[in-house]
Formats: structure tokens, sequence, C-alpha cells
């Protein structure tokens, strides 16, 4: 009885090392995705919320002009790379470009402790019940949307983004 044991110890054990070693060798994610959305070429669904400051935020009352919108979480490990981009991204087209956060399956504490921690320039709005996550087909942070002037969706892109990935995504829309 006992050695049936060990020999499925033993395969366990040299699974989880060769998962292992296959994750260590395999290069880190270093730029989004695009991923094929159904919402592509369609009308963005329009939504509103409350911005982890405090504010109202509609995305029908923005001005006419791209935005980019991120789906993120405090918990969310490529949301955390990509937060300082974001910020320099918005900081850097603040009059073309409307960006905007949607907090992803968190706890509003933490998620105000993580726009404090990184810096945020831009609001992010509290999506508690999953509404606006569930509209956009997002199943897991960080997943960005490109929204053009007119209000369709031009881009949708998984994983960390870059300012520079953004930058020429959106040149490539106008």
């Amino acid at each position: 009885m006992k050695r049936p044991i060990a020999v499925i110890s033993s395969i366990a054990l040299v699974a989880a090392l060769g998962l292992g070693l296959l994750l260590a060798s395999s290069s880190p994610i270093t730029s989004a995705s695009n991923s094929k959305s159904a919402l592509l070429g369609k009308y963005a669904p329009a939504f509103s919320g409350t911005t982890l400051s405090g504010t109202s935020w509609s995305l029908t009352t923005q001005p006419k002009k791209v935005t980019v919108l991120n789906f993120w979480a405090s918990w969310c490990g490529p949301c955390i790379a990509e937060a300082p981009e974001l910020s320099t991204f918005a900081w850097e087209h603040r009059q073309s470009v409307n960006v905007v956060g949607v907090v992803f399956n968190d706890l509003i504490s933490t998620a105000k402790a993580f726009e404090t921690k990184y810096g945020s320039l831009y609001p992010s709005i509290i999506d508690s019940n999953g509404v606006i996550a569930n509209s956009y087909g997002v199943t897991s942070p960080p997943t960005t949307f490109v929204i053009d002037a007119r209000g369709r969706v031009a881009a949708s892109l998984v994983g960390p983004i870059s300012a520079k990935q953004l930058s020429n995504v959106i040149a490539n829309i106008k």
C-alpha cells in the first residue's frame, strides 16, 4: 500500500518541478496583446459611476475625444507594472485623450491605496457589482479598450500596456 503512494508522490513532484522550470524559463509578458472583442467597431457600452475620489463620471458626458478605458485591480501584478505607464500617458495626452480606469473585482480600500501609491493621474470608477466589466466582456485585468472620438471601440488589448504602445495604438486610430 505504501509503494503506490510513494510512486504517485514522486510523479507529482517531478511534474511540479517540470512546471516550475517551464514557468521560470518563459519570458515575461512585456506588452499588451490585441484581443478579439465582439465590441470592435461597435459603439462602446455607455456607463457611469463614482470614482475612487467620490466624484461622478460618465462616458456620455466626456468631451468627444479618444477615450482609454483600463480595467485594473490592486492584486494584479501586471496592473502594478502598467500603472506608471498609464499615468505617464494620461499626463502627456491630457489635452487630447480621456483616460479612465475601472476597478475590477477589488476592495475600495485597497484600490484607493493602490491609486495613492502609484500616483494615478486619471480617475478610476468603482465597479462593485461588475456591471461595467460584464458589459465590456472583461474577465481579468489588465484589459484596455480604446474608444474613438465617435464613441466606437477601436481597439481591445489584454495585458500590461506601455505608454509607447498606447500612443502607437491611438496614432493608428486617428
